[in-house]
């Protein structure tokens, strides 16, 4: 059965450069054979968070947060594709994942970073693994990172230039991993009830 992948974004921003590699990310995960979803902060635009999906009474969660648990509950890994903005993690990205808690358990997580600097998001990416972990997810250990985000793909959003090449030669390897611990935790699942 294929990898059911929620490829998470979060940037607001008029002129976001990264939706491209989110949108690539999407295509690069299907042609594996996974069953990747973006799921884009600012599509999705829950308010700044109040209440967490789990704080509402049964059926009286807003839908869009009802319908992104019931999908965080039945996917088989996540992606979180985050900007760096003032060495840190972006708002939106930040905000959607507050929402929610139990439903990101048991489940891995993968970081792809990016800027437009030469830091390629980097310290947005530490701050995330450790974010990640706290909320119940393993992080694998395999990242990307990209700089030059706003010359990194092109016009029909393929990549190009050094960025882009960076960017293919290590997806490979980055999949991998993620593939791997999908398929350790949902048979570890598949074997043991998670202790909560």
């Amino acid at each position: 059965m294929a990898d059911r992948i929620l490829i998470f974004y979060g940037s607001y921003r008029s002129d976001r450069q990264g939706i491209h590699l989110a949108n690539w990310l999407v295509r690069a995960f299907r042609e594996r054979g996974a069953e990747p979803e973006l799921i884009d902060a600012k599509v999705l635009d829950l308010p700044m968070l109040d209440r967490m999906y789990k704080e509402y009474p049964a059926g009286q969660a807003p839908s869009a947060l009802a319908e992104l648990a019931d999908k965080i509950r039945n996917a088989d890994a996540f992606v979180f594709v985050t900007g760096e903005y003032n060495w840190g993690v972006q708002p939106g990205l930040k905000n959607l994942t507050d929402h929610f808690l139990e439903e990101w358990y048991w489940r891995p997580a993968a970081i792809v970073s990016y800027s437009a600097g030469r830091f390629a998001g980097a310290r947005a990416g530490v701050a995330w693994h450790s974010i990640l972990s706290e909320m119940g997810m393993v992080v694998v250990s395999s990242t990307i990172a990209v700089s030059g985000i706003g010359r990194t793909f092109d016009a029909a959003g393929e990549p190009q230039g050094d960025s882009g090449a960076s960017l293919t030669r290590a997806f490979p390897r980055f999949a991998d991993d993620l593939a791997w611990w999908s398929g350790a935790a949902g048979a570890q699942r598949d074997r043991v009830t998670p202790p909560y």
